[in-house]
């Protein structure tokens, strides 16, 4: 009899449940009645705290649409995870105890980068792992693409959509922030399908001025509005050169509810213009998933099953080259995959005429042809 656990950890994201569908459904299919699966409660707290549930085979029906997890979700910040705090809890030891009082062959995990940072631990602690990568931000590394990503882009493009509208009727600047923690996939990826202006990521440092002489040849080419896709992660060239801890405490000072408003206004000041600022925040990483989402939710979760029929633990589910294939954990934790500068994306949007706010370099050839 084949013992397996399931857990979801940090963030929730779109196709969660359909990755979960995916790996019961498919053991089952391997195991039939010679498997027992077993749900943990809120990712690794649940881990932590013993809290787990048999699953049956109704368990993994009707949840391939549904949005967030049935397994509930927490997140276990990885730096903490070998410090005992007040409560006197030794976590790695408690999550080992668990796994082995519930006799367990493999523990299967879905989760992002964190996520990813304790379950190669715990595979370094001697426990069977499989995991399988989610994340709307898209920058577990070893993957080409998360599931969660796709449904997030979707929504961040829909708001882009919307915001044109509004932003052409009363002829005004509009900042939308998109999520995506410190990489630039979702901004870049929904600003070019949004038809953004201006798109700014952490991989490539803004400028103010570069930002407000773009809005003003804007107003030259009498374009009626400009709209910005602000990654939340976004930082400007003068805090790149910053050390973390400067960083860290220059933002501590930053009196704005993010980045987006101090941006709003810094042009504001510089323009004269009106600017608003819309942040769809948690919108984005709520609701069902989208077709792509399902499946590849589905081939995760499905690869995943054959790894654990396979003995071939201690992996990651990644797509490579739209081929789902086994990479080893320790390849995985802590690495991030950041957007690359020469990214034939980010080529694409610069022909097309978006700024991303690192240069200066405006104005159109028929107006600097005429100066």
């Amino acid at each position: 009899m084949k013992r397996i656990g399931i857990l979801t950890s940090g963030g929730d994201c779109q196709g969660l449940n359909a990755a979960i569908r995916g790996v019961g459904k498919a053991l089952y299919g391997h195991f039939g009645d010679n498997v027992e699966i077993y749900g943990i409660r809120d990712g690794y707290r649940g881990l932590i705290q013993c809290d787990y549930f048999p699953m049956s085979p109704h368990d993994f029906a009707g949840i391939l649409t549904l949005g967030g997890t049935i397994l509930g979700t927490s997140r276990q910040p990885f730096k903490q995870m070998r410090v005992i705090g007040s409560d006197n809890v030794d976590k790695v030891a408690a999550m080992k105890a668990t796994y082995k009082k519930m006799r367990l062959d493999c523990l299967v995990i879905l989760g992002g980068n964190g996520t990813h940072k304790t379950a190669n631990l715990l595979r370094e602690e001697g426990l069977n792992v499989v995991t399988l990568p989610k994340t709307i931000d898209n920058d577990l590394w070893g993957t080409d693409m998360t599931f969660g990503f796709q449904s997030a882009l979707e929504i961040a493009t829909n708001v882009l959509d919307c915001i044109h509208t509004t932003a052409d009727s009363h002829s005004r600047i509009f900042i939308v922030e998109v999520m995506g923690h410190k990489v630039g996939w979702l901004p870049l990826y929904a600003g070019l399908a949004g038809g953004a202006d201006v798109i700014l990521i952490p991989e490539i440092p803004y400028q103010i001025d570069a930002l407000v002489e773009n809005i003003r040849v804007r107003d030259y080419l009498k374009k009626r509005f400009c709209i910005l896709a602000v990654a939340e992660g976004a930082i400007s060239q003068e805090e790149a050169k910053m050390s973390k801890k400067q960083f860290r405490e220059s933002r501590s000072h930053m009196h704005f509810p993010s980045i987006s408003y101090r941006i709003a206004k810094e042009i504001g000041e510089r323009t004269g213009r009106e600017i608003r600022v819309t942040v769809p925040g948690h919108f984005q990483r709520g609701g069902a998933p989208c077709p792509a989402d399902r499946v590849l939710a589905s081939r995760f979760g499905t690869a995943a099953a054959q790894l654990i029929r396979d003995g071939n633990f201690g992996n990651m589910v990644a797509l490579r080259n739209d081929q789902i294939v086994p990479v080893p954990l320790e390849d995985v934790a802590g690495k991030l995959k950041t957007v690359p500068a020469d990214l034939d994306v980010i080529q694409s949007a610069r022909d097309l005429g978006i700024h991303f706010g690192d240069t200066n370099d405006t104005l159109p050839r028929s107006k600097k042809s005429k100066s």
